[in-house]
């Protein structure tokens, strides 16, 4: 992770990417907001290349591809959104809304517009994947609150959580698993839009805390694949429990950390009388748990060893002990929260 700073060229491309985030973000015109979209994309692409990995340069073409796509109608529909209101042009104005929605969920990958990403995620290292997965999504979110598309956002919301929940039921490949994770999560950032800003902000920075304590694990171990994590830590018994605790921290389960922005948003569903979309939330988030679950069990249960030199390799270093702090708010998190609200 410490690497990236030895590398200018990435040093810029990550700063260029954080720009065009803001300037979409504090835009006050669609054109503006595309632009900052443009910028980041073409800021992602170069730090998506990696020489160790065969995959990278196909991932980086789809995410070019499929990006290009949704700036293009993006565009598209911002000069028809221009004409309606300037020249009083003869269309539907909620067509336009739509059109632009639609970009923009394609922009994030939410369900229906979900294909790419898990696809995407198994051509990228674990570091170009957290990004994808926290900080990429902020610029359209940003737009999508915007706009006011209650029943077709919906209609995305109940998509995503129940595709993210069934599509990572068969899965053995961890970043798969984790883009099925993260379209699950989606859902109920979406769901949380549709209730207020703050909501959402909160929900994105607890999934974005919880996706980094990951994701800097696996990086660590180098661990791309389910039957790594039953082969390792034999000697390490409690780095593999805070492993999983994460799992569970990250799926949704009560007396950890990643319950909290799920518990407000339920309460907020529960005060607004939506208790059709608070169903399915619950119910996918419920899948999610089993099969995250079901690795954590099947990951105690097998114990077959491995080479004692493997894990000696990696135990004394900054990010390890980082990790630690990380898992240890993950996990006891929850407990806390109450301190600063006696403030």
């Amino acid at each position: 992770f410490f690497l990236i700073f030895n590398n200018s060229s990435k040093i810029l491309f990550l700063t260029m990417m954080m720009i065009g985030t803001l300037i979409t973000i504090t835009s006050n015109s669609w054109l503006a907001a595309w632009m900052g979209l443009e910028i980041n994309l073409l800021s992602f692409i170069p730090l998506m290349s990696d020489v160790n990995n065969l995959k990278s340069t196909e991932a980086a073409l789809k995410y070019f591809l499929t990006q290009a796509l949704a700036s293009i109608v993006l565009l598209f529909s911002v000069i028809l959104l221009m004409l309606k209101i300037n020249l009083n042009y003869e269309i539907n104005l909620s067509f336009i809304s739509v059109m632009i929605l639609s970009t923009l969920l394609l922009k994030s990958g939410a369900a229906p517009f979900h294909f790419w990403f898990p696809n995407l995620m198994e051509g990228l290292t674990w570091m170009n994947s957290l990004l994808l997965m926290t900080w990429q999504k902020m610029a359209p979110l940003m737009l999508i609150s915007y706009l006011n598309l209650k029943n077709f956002l919906l209609v995305s919301v109940i998509l995503s959580v129940i595709i993210g929940a069934i599509g990572g039921l068969n899965q053995t490949s961890l970043r798969k698993l984790m883009a099925f994770s993260s379209i699950n999560h989606l859902g109920w950032m979406l769901s949380a839009l549709s209730i207020n800003e703050m909501n959402w902000l909160i929900y994105f920075l607890f999934y974005s805390f919880l996706s980094l304590t990951l994701t800097l694990m696996f990086n660590n171990f180098k661990l791309f694949h389910l039957n790594q994590l039953f082969s390792w830590f034999i000697q390490n018994k409690i780095l593999k429990f805070t492993l999983f605790m994460n799992f569970l921290s990250l799926g949704g389960l009560p007396p950890f950390l990643g319950f909290m922005p799920k518990w407000i948003i339920i309460q907020q569903l529960t005060f607004s009388n939506q208790y059709f979309e608070l169903f399915i939330l619950l119910m996918s988030t419920l899948i999610t748990l089993f099969f995250y679950l079901r690795i954590c069990y099947s990951a105690f249960m097998l114990n077959y060893y491995e080479t004692n030199w493997l894990m000696n390799q990696f135990l004394n270093n900054i990010s390890m002990n980082f990790y630690l702090i990380l898992s240890f708010f993950s996990i006891f998190g929850l407990f806390f929260i109450p301190m600063f609200y006696s403030m």
